[in-house]
């Protein structure tokens, strides 16, 4: 909502947790005039009261940056060239066309979208820094040069970890013992699991399990010790339209007979066979393949009631397209790994039709057709 001039110069746009903008999504764009526009629950339809009526004032200009003021009571995250930057009340900071939103940490993601034209933002600063009406300090100043300059090493750090992940190395292990996952990285791919009966900022970027297995789903792969059939199916209720479900388990006899009479016809199930005399399959991770690529998902928590709600757990999880079907020999460290791992589950193959590629057999080598190279970790 403006309060001032009516030359728009940008947009607030409505995204998904990866940047992604939805056409479907049902909270509109927030078109923004040059001065100062209110954002908060009187321009989002939201009934969510963490949400201010006045959350935050944005104070757009023609030359394409804004800076927004947390008017709110509740902090406000500013995503920019992949790192976060909280803002509690009353705090401000200066954002770039492209930089992200978050109304509420982890939720209500908007992407600031400049409409200013390139040639007057081409000499705009592109050095985030906060808003301040005084000049910036010299210690402000080797602040910033600090704080490049560790973006820079972790970048440089980051590239010679993909370009080694590519190669064969002499001790896999000593590679593992080398990979670091990036500061800036580690908000984007790690995430804790929401809490029942918690306040609401302590379930601040916290996930539940509908969060995690969502959209068209053609294939889900979940690996867990514990599984109840009756609380899965009721906690996610998209399970039963995935048209393929392969759940590998480390239950005991009584309980997988239970498993058999209460599974959708579609589900396999699959108890792995032991090298040892004893212990029991433990691995907990989801596979999720979708027309544009697969979701990969190893976190803490048994598939019951009591792992998912009342436990403080975690998760780690990202998204890979498909490869280039003229690239498919290209692999690495995180494809080998996991590839290798899944191997040795031995679960009956099953046939499933992929859009744009046909019938597919599901076992471990089809995990190769996609492309790993961005993994933020090691398996």
């Amino acid at each position: 909502m403006s309060t001032s001039s009516q030359v728009q110069v940008g947009f607030l746009v409505p995204v998904s947790d990866y940047l992604e903008e939805d056409e479907k999504n049902s909270i509109p764009k927030i078109p923004l005039s040059e001065g100062l526009n209110w954002v908060g629950r009187d321009c989002i339809p939201v009934t969510d009261k963490r949400l201010s009526r006045k959350h935050l004032t944005v104070t757009a200009t023609s030359t394409g940056s804004a800076d927004v003021l947390v008017e709110g009571t509740n902090p406000v995250v500013i995503r920019l060239k992949g790192e976060r930057k909280k803002l509690l009340s009353g705090e401000r900071w200066k954002i770039e066309s492209g930089d992200v939103i978050e109304l509420i940490p982890g939720r209500y993601l908007f992407k600031y979208v400049s409409t200013a034209p390139k040639d007057e933002t081409s000499t705009i600063n592109k050095q985030k820094r906060p808003f301040s009406e005084e000049s910036i300090t010299d210690k402000g100043q080797m602040h910033g040069k600090k704080k490049a300059r560790e973006v820079f090493q972790e970048e440089a750090s980051e590239k010679n970890m993909l370009h080694n992940n590519g190669q064969e190395t002499e001790s896999s292990v000593e590679a593992i013992h080398q990979f670091r996952v990036p500061k800036r990285k580690l908000p984007l791919t790690f995430r804790l699991m929401r809490v029942r009966e918690l306040p609401a900022w302590a379930n601040t970027e916290a996930v539940s399990i509908n969060d995690v297995i969502q959209g068209n789903v053609l294939v889900a792969i979940l690996s867990n010790y514990m599984v109840d059939m009756d609380w899965l199916l009721s906690a996610c209720p998209a399970l039963k339209r995935i048209p393929n479900v392969l759940v590998i388990h480390g239950e005991g006899d009584g309980v997988m007979e239970h498993m058999k009479r209460s599974k959708p016809a579609n589900w396999i199930l699959h108890k792995p066979s032991l090298p040892i005399a004893y212990g029991t399959h433990h691995s907990k991770a989801m596979i999720l393949v979708y027309p544009t690529g697969v979701r990969v998902i190893v976190h803490t928590a048994n598939l019951i009631y009591v792992d998912w709600n009342n436990k403080s757990q975690g998760l780690w999880m990202q998204d890979f397209p498909w490869k280039d079907q003229n690239n498919l020999g290209k692999d690495g460290g995180f494809e080998n790994d996991l590839v290798d791992y899944l191997s040795v589950l031995k679960w009956p193959e099953f046939t499933v039709n992929i859009p744009a590629f046909g019938s597919c057999k599901i076992n471990s080598l089809f995990f190769k057709r996609f492309d790993y190279s961005s993994a933020s970790v090691r398996v």
